[in-house]
């Protein structure tokens, strides 16, 4: 077999995920693996070991510019790395957060925005923080044939209105709405919710209550679950919040690897005469 019919062989083995693989994983009880990747390197190596959804989020605002909220990255900073992030996608769904203040009370915005991270970065779909109060928005999008992922429960765009990032809906009334939203999503036609920083049992519930998939981060056991990629790593060395399982220590790695580094060039040991021409 000739390379190129081997590369062709191999690419059609790559099956995309899409909307309706995902909410057939929900009906036969397979959970969804989610992950966060903001650039092409990452993003191409999340998605070889088989993420299900790639998740281009908000996040990056924190982890790859330092900002203290999620609030100040802009819709311009969130295509350019999700054009990253979809170069590398062969076989994973990508999502990506639309930012804060660009759907926000202006559903004829919110098209727009959406539109530009569908058309310039060509991802699947975009994900939405907040329940009835942005049904106007959302209906826009789906309207345009955009593919919505919902969020309830810790918003972190809404920071400043909660003033403090502890578990949400641990009371009734707050309780009650939220399921009140999930089930208007639906209602409006998104995809799949994430479920972020709520009580295990209602996020049970909630997975329960409703038809498409519930994606959980520090919600317990829903029908998948989503981790922010430097924290999952243990990149974010001082980041260790009850929720979030570290599945590598990549800050003390990378860290003697610097170290080992800085001491090699400074004692003239690299490069050596192998590692010249």
């Amino acid at each position: 077999m000739s390379k190129t019919h081997l590369t062709m062989s191999v690419n059609k083995e790559v099956k995309r995920i899409t909307t309706h693989i995902l909410q057939e994983m929900k009906n036969r009880g397979e959970k969804i693996a989610m992950l966060t990747a903001y650039d092409y390197s990452m993003a191409a190596i999340v998605d070889d070991a088989g993420m299900d959804i790639i998740l281009v989020g908000d996040s990056a605002s924190n982890v790859m510019a330092g900002h203290e909220t999620t609030l100040p990255i802009t819709l311009d900073q969130m295509i350019y790395h999700a054009s990253s992030v979809v170069r590398a996608a062969k076989r994973a769904l990508v999502v990506v957060d639309l930012p804060f203040g660009s759907y926000q009370g202006n559903s004829k915005e919110a098209l727009n925005s959406a539109i530009r991270i569908m058309k310039e970065s060509g991802a699947h779909g975009v994900k939405m923080e907040g329940g009835v109060e942005i049904a106007e928005s959302v209906s826009r999008i789906l309207t345009a044939g955009i593919p919505v992922m919902g969020h309830l429960g810790l918003t972190p765009q809404s920071i400043y209105k909660f003033g403090t990032y502890t578990v949400r809906a641990k009371e009734e009334i707050e309780a009650q709405k939220l399921r009140d939203d999930a089930l208007k999503l639906q209602e409006l036609g998104c995809f799949a919710i994430v479920l972020e920083k709520i009580p295990a049992k209602l996020a049970t519930e909630v997975s329960k209550s409703v038809q498409i998939p519930i994606i959980g981060i520090g919600a317990g056991q829903c029908d998948g679950q989503v981790l922010v990629i430097h924290d999952m790593l243990g990149i974010n060395n001082d980041f260790k919040p009850r929720f979030l399982r570290q599945y590598a220590n990549l800050y003390e790695q990378m860290n003697g690897a610097f170290k080992n580094y800085i001491t090699d060039v400074k004692s003239k040991s690299f490069p050596n005469d192998k590692e010249q021409y």
